[in-house]
């Protein structure tokens, strides 16, 4: 069972309400269910309402934010249950969650989002990690993602496997539960 989760989203909110809904109701099931939240620490967007989810759930965060966020104001530094974590550089952010999570979680977001689920996939896919990675697929949301990454194994440019091994789930539940299959 995993116990920190590291979640990548946006820091804006989008164009939809319930990606604003969703990220907060994952924050208050991770709080039900004992899952540490490891993120960005972002406190706008979709990352401060999932943070502000655990949070009202009575659950931790972990958070991890560059300096120049912290200078922009961007950040939950001073939050009663928030533990975190000020770095120099994106590099170190990613590979501090990295280290301290135990699986990944993507929820919408913009090219920041799309960076930090390519980057330790890629991690994963050069063995630099065993961590399961996966995307909550809410209304089909990464569909089109899914079907440019089969094209992509389809054509030659990656392993088919690589591509089956991304846990793809419709709602938190079904996302958990094949995270937690590949825990090693």
């Amino acid at each position: 069972m995993i116990q920190r989760l590291a979640i990548f989203l946006g820091s804006r909110d989008g164009s939809e309400p319930r990606f604003a809904e969703q990220a907060y109701d994952v924050g208050a099931q991770l709080a039900t269910r004992g899952i540490e939240l490891v993120y960005g620490g972002g406190g706008s967007g979709l990352m401060g309402r999932l943070s502000q989810g655990v949070l009202d759930g009575g659950g931790r965060v972990y958070g991890v934010i560059p300096r120049f966020m912290v200078e922009r104001e961007w950040g939950r530094l001073h939050e009663p249950g928030v533990q975190m974590h000020v770095v120099d550089t994106m590099h170190e952010r990613k590979a501090m969650m990295t280290e301290r999570a135990e699986a990944f979680l993507t929820l919408p977001g913009g090219l920041g989002t799309l960076e930090e689920l390519f980057e330790v996939w890629t991690w994963q896919t050069l063995s630099l990690h065993s961590k399961p990675v996966g995307l909550l697929n809410t209304d089909g949301f990464w569909d089109p993602l899914v079907d440019t990454l089969r094209r992509l194994a389809d054509n030659g440019f990656m392993d088919r496997s690589t591509v089956d091994g991304l846990v793809v789930g419709a709602d938190l539940d079904a996302a958990l539960a094949g995270l937690d299959a590949q825990v090693r």
